[in-house]
C-alpha cells in the first residue's frame, strides 16, 4: 500500500486535509467517499515524504535510522509483536517522514508481506544492506539481533561521516576566506591604485597583476560562463559509467587521499561482509551485497571476481590478494580466517582495527592541509602586496629625491 495526502470538502462545506493509506489513488478516493468527504486533490506521498523544490522523496538521516533500528530491536526483544512495535514507533511522531514510512510498512506487513518486503518499497529510507539483513533475520528467527547489529553499523557509519565533514569545515573556511581576500584585493583595491601607478615604470609582477585584473573585469561574464559550462560538462560526464569507473580508479591512486579512500572502502566491505555472514547470509549472497556497498566500482569488480572464485571452490583471500587493492596483512588475516572457519568475526575485527587507523590518517591529513592552505593564502596575499607596494615605495623615494 501507498500513502496519499488528500484535500477534501466535508458535507458542511469545510476544507480538510489528511493522510491515508490505500492501494491506488482510486482506492483512496473511495475511502474518502465512504467518509463522506468530497476530494479536491489526492496526491501520492505524505506531507513530509517529498522535498519542496525537487519533488523527490526525502532521505532519512542516519541518526534517525539508528534510533529506529535500536528501538525496534528493543521492542522485539521485550516480546512485542512486529506489527505492534511498528505501530508504536509510527505513533511516536519524532520524525514526520519516518512516521509516514512506518505507517506504510505497517499496512504492508498487516496485509501479509514480510518486513523486508515492506521495507524494500522505501529505498529512500532503507538501503539494500539493511533489507537483506532483515530478510535473513526473519528467515532465521533472529530479527532482533539483526536489527541491533544494523543499528550499530549505521551509528558507526554516521560517526565516520560526521567526523570527515567536521574535519573539512575548517579547511573549507580557510579556502573561502582566501578566495574572498584575493577577490577583494583584485576587485576593489587594485583598480583604485592602478591610476596612480600607470604613469611610471612598474615591475613585471605589477604589470602581470594589472593585466589579470583587467582581464577579469573586462571578461568576467565570459569567465563565469566558461566555468558554468565546464561544470555542466563535468556533471554530464560523471553520469557515464566509463567516466565514473575512471574516476574511481583515480581516487584509489591519488597520493595520500587514495590510501585513505581505499581503506575506508575496504573497512566498509569487511564490516558489511562480516555482519552478513554472522547473521546467516550465505557467502555468495553476502559478497553480492557487500560489493555494491563498497562505494568504488574498481573495488566492486575485484570483489565480484573473488565471488566467482568462491563459487568455483577457491578461496576468497587468493583473488583479493591478486587484485592489488587489498593490503597484504588484511589478505593474510582473511586467509587464516577461512582456514579456521571464523571469517565473520575476523572481518569485523579487521574493520574495527583499520577504521581506527584510517581515522588517524584522516586527522593527520587534515592537520597537514590546514597549514598548507594558510601558506597558499599567505603567498597569494604576499604577491599582491609586493606588486603594489614596490612601485609605491619607488614613487615615494623618487618624490623625496
Amino acid at each position: 500500500m501507498a500513502t496519499f495526502t488528500y484535500k477534501a470538502k466535508t458535507t458542511g462545506g469545510q476544507t480538510v486535509t489528511g493522510v491515508l493509506t490505500a492501494e491506488t489513488a482510486q482506492a483512496a478516493m473511495r475511502l474518502l467517499d465512504e467518509r463522506a468527504l468530497f476530494p479536491i486533490n489526492v496526491a501520492e506521498g505524505g506531507t513530509a515524504a517529498r522535498a519542496t523544490i525537487t519533488g523527490r522523496r526525502r532521505r532519512l538521516r542516519l541518526r534517525v535510522l539508528t534510533s529506529f533500528y535500536s528501538q525496534l530491536s528493543d521492542l522485539l526483544r521485550a516480546g512485542v509483536p512486529v506489527l505492534r512495535a511498528i505501530d508504536v514507533l509510527s505513533r511516536q511522531g519524532a520524525n514526520p517522514l519516518l512516521a509516514e514510512i512506518l505507517k506504510e510498512v505497517h499496512s504492508d506487513v498487516s496485509s501479509g508481506e514480510s518486513l523486508a518486503e515492506a521495507m524494500s518499497k522505501h529505498p529512500n529510507a532503507f538501503n539494500h544492506l539493511a533489507i537483506s539483513m532483515v530478510h535473513a533475520g526473519e528467515q532465521g528467527g533472529f530479527l532482533e539481533d539483526v536489527l541491533s547489529r544494523i543499528a550499530v553499523f549505521t551509528e558507526r557509519q554516521d560517526e565516520l561521516r560526521n567526523k570527515v565533514i567536521g574535519a573539512m569545515i575548517y579547511p573549507c573556511v580557510l579556502m573561502l576566506a582566501g578566495v574572498s581576500v584575493v577577490m577583494f584585493l583584485m576587485g576593489f583595491v587594485v583598480p583604485k591604485i592602478k591610476p596612480l601607478l600607470e604613469r611610471q615604470q612598474v615591475p613585471w609582477l605589477t604589470t602581470v597583476m594589472f593585466a589579470v585584473g583587467d582581464f577579469v573585469s573586462n571578461h568576467g561574464w565570459i569567465i563565469l560562463g566558461v566555468v558554468v559550462l565546464l561544470v555542466v560538462l563535468a556533471i554530464g560526464l560523471t553520469r557515464r559509467e566509463e567516466t565514473r569507473r575512471l574516476l574511481d580508479r583515480w581516487k584509489l591512486r591519488f597520493p595520500v587521499l587514495g590510501r585513505i579512500l581505499t581503506m575506508v572502502a575496504i573497512c566498509r566491505f569487511c564490516r558489511i561482509l562480516g555482519t552478513l555472514l554472522g547473521n546467516g547470509v550465505t557467502i555468495l549472497q553476502a559478497l553480492k551485497i557487500s560489493k555494491d556497498s563498497a562505494g568504488n566500482r574498481v573495488l566492486a569488480e575485484a570483489i565480484d571476481q573473488a565471488a566467482e572464485n568462491v563459487q568455483r571452490g577457491e578461496s576468497l583471500a587468493s583473488r583479493l590478494g591478486r587484485s592489488g587493492l587489498f593490503p597484504a596483512d588484511i589478505v593474510d588475516m582473511i586467509a587464516v580466517a577461512e582456514e579456521s572457519n571464523n571469517l565473520d568475526a575476523v572481518l569485523v575485527q579487521i574493520a574495527d582495527s583499520n577504521e581506527a587507523r584510517t581515522s588517524r590518517m584522516v586527522d593527520f591529513g587534515v592537520r597537514l592541509l590546514e597549514p598548507l592552505l594558510l601558506m597558499v593564502m599567505a603567498v597569494m596575499v604576499l604577491i599582491i602586496a609586493i606588486a603594489l607596494l614596490v612601485p609605491i615605495l619607488r614613487m615615494g623615494s623618487a618624490g623625496l629625491g
